[in-house]
């Protein structure tokens, strides 16, 4: 973001975290038709939004909160509509009890208390110790989680939250994966970060920036009679505010999101829609989405001129578009149901001899559980590590932990393996250690620095929880997602009652450029390693084979790494 002490210019390419302050309301009591369920997310959407456009600006973006943020945008809205698609009538009967149920607008001062002490928290200057830092940033998400938790509780109470999550299953495991996937997806693979398309240099798509720009220079132009707007330097406003619309901000990032939830969204209700006409479903809500972000920049622009500058850069440019997004996505599950030309389902959302019941029995649970909070573990502790991660440890304990909880479904997979899945463990680690050498891509991820740091004992510790997790925890959660789960998940919904051995070319390339995508910089070798461990695990349909490929791969880079200190490797 860069502030031009003349003109106020900025640019619309910096992403902030998110935060909440909020003043004890008066006791007020609302119209009955208003507190019920919708509502209630409406009211407490409406105190989040406007206590994070003011005070984004001071939330710490090195602790992770813009990272976090991107997660939830996705996670959100998933989670409430395939919430309320699986529990309807468990929603429906909340909403009810809830309308009777007074607003607990006590549980505010436990939101000011602990949103004052995150926000006090987050002024602090990082402490040059990395530990000091680690605890610092530990404080900062306790805090900021209770300030959510008590505003949350403040509108539904605990034991509604309860029956709304017991009532949806696994829906919010579904929702999680394809939140983080996304989030994965959309860093490491961006079109935006210059990896695959840089839009400041491929002018291809200039048209549709330049019509970005010409769409807020006419809804502009509606409220002001003094808009400037320079096509050559993407600079629109007025003479004493006006900002620069980056290529990269002309509503790409909206458009990929809306890409990932249609996308998400059909695929988990496709026994629903009519296909193929239901994917058209996904370029409408990516236009939609595309128009909103020039609302969104036009609306950015007129606070500035308002007199508020520092709202509308530091606070509306990062909240805005979370909150379009969520809101689009919200509409777009609700409308796309209504639609008899794209759904086999009623208006009312009841197909003749189907319910929308949680069931008892959830194999994708068992298959992803792991995989996910691991993902979830990861960005956790990343996130409240300053340059070295002290908190790996949370990786293996969580993912530890998931696999426990479902180890009887587990006892009934085939973990046996052979020489073959040993070959291909080798195979995968010369492929990686060669592809490693050929790009000679060697970023510094600071575990030298931070080992030094520490005491032997210390040193020692973290360096066999490092292992331990690349060779048990990190091999069992990806192959149950990635082999065991996700080949036979693209062929059938019925994944589960498919042979093990059964796959199809696609089921096996996609996979395996998932499982690639997820390796960031190492994409391809990734994906080789995926399409290899796929091998692996279907020539004799058992998981074993796969597990042992991958753990046996990481116990030679481990060795490697630890051998040489080449700790880019990891």
């Amino acid at each position: 973001m860069i502030n031009s002490p003349a003109t106020n210019e900025v640019s619309l390419c910096e992403r902030t975290g998110a935060s909440t302050l909020a003043r004890t309301p008066s006791r007020v009591q609302l119209p009955a038709r208003f507190v019920g369920l919708p509502g209630r997310f409406a009211l407490l959407s409406l105190l989040l939004a406007a206590e994070g456009i003011p005070f984004s600006s001071v939330i710490h973006k090195s602790w992770g909160a813009g990272m976090l943020l991107e997660v939830v945008m996705v996670f959100v809205p998933l989670l409430l509509v395939f919430s309320y698609a699986k529990a309807r009538e468990i929603f429906q009967a909340v909403s009810a009890e809830l309308r009777i149920t007074p607003v607990h607008w006590a549980l505010l001062t436990g939101h000011v208390a602990a949103l004052l002490a995150f926000l006090g928290l987050s002024l602090q200057p990082t402490p040059p110790s990395a530990i000091a830092a680690g605890f610092l940033a530990g404080f900062w998400y306790t805090t900021g989680f209770l300030a959510l938790a008590f505003a949350v509780c403040t509108f539904v109470p605990m034991r509604f939250l309860l029956r709304l999550v017991r009532g949806a299953g696994f829906s919010w495991v579904f929702a999680l994966g394809a939140a983080v996937i996304a989030r994965g997806i959309l860093v490491n693979t961006t079109l935006w970060n210059g990896r695959v398309w840089n839009p400041a240099v491929d002018l291809s798509w200039k048209p549709v920036i330049d019509l970005t720009f010409d769409l807020v220079r006419i809804l502009l132009r509606v409220f002001l009679s003094n808009v400037v707007a320079d096509r050559a330097t993407m600079s629109i406003g007025t003479p004493g505010f006006h900002v620069e619309i980056a290529p990269w901000c002309a509503g790409y990032e909206g458009t990929a999101l809306m890409l990932v939830f249609g996308a998400a969204w059909l695929a988990f209700f496709r026994r629903e829609y009519r296909f193929p006409q239901s994917l058209l479903l996904i370029p409408a809500g990516m236009i939609v989405i595309w128009f909103f972000n020039a609302i969104r920049i036009t609306v950015l622009i007129l606070i500035g001129v308002a007199g508020a500058p520092n709202v509308a850069v530091n606070g509306f440019h990062s909240q805005a578009g979370w909150i379009i997004f969520t809101g689009l996505a919200l509409t777009f599950a609700v409308l796309s149901r209504r639609l008899a030309w794209v759904t086999l389902v009623s208006s009312t959302g009841a197909r003749p001899g189907a319910r929308f019941e949680p069931v008892a029995h959830n194999p994708t649970a068992a298959y992803l559980m792991p995989f996910v909070v691991l993902m979830a573990a990861g960005m956790l502790s990343t996130a409240a590590s300053a340059g070295f991660e002290w908190f790996y440890p949370l990786r293996v304990l969580s993912a530890a932990i998931a696999l426990w909880y479902f180890r009887r479904t587990y006892s009934e997979l085939d973990w046996r393996f052979g020489w073959l899945s040993a070959l291909a463990g080798v195979a995968v680690f010369c492929i990686w250690l060669g592809l490693d050498q050929f790009t000679g891509a060697h970023a510094d991820n600071g575990i030298g620095a931070g080992l030094a740091s520490l005491s032997f004992a210390g040193r020692i510790a973290w360096l066999t929880l490092r292992t331990l997790g690349a060779v048990v925890t990190v091999p069992i959660a990806e192959e149950l997602a990635f082999r065991g789960f996700l080949i036979r998940r693209i062929i059938s919904a019925d994944f589960d009652s498919l042979d093990t051995r059964r796959y199809t070319y696609l089921a096996v390339l996609a996979s395996s450029v998932a499982f690639g995508v997820l390796h960031g910089g190492r994409w391809i070798a990734g994906s080789v390693a995926g399409v290899i461990y796929a091998v692996a695990f279907l020539r004799r349909g058992r998981i074993g084979d796969a597990v042992f490929a991958h753990a046996l791969t990481n116990a030679l880079l481990a060795a490697w790494v630890l051998m040489g200190g080449r700790w880019y490797l990891w």
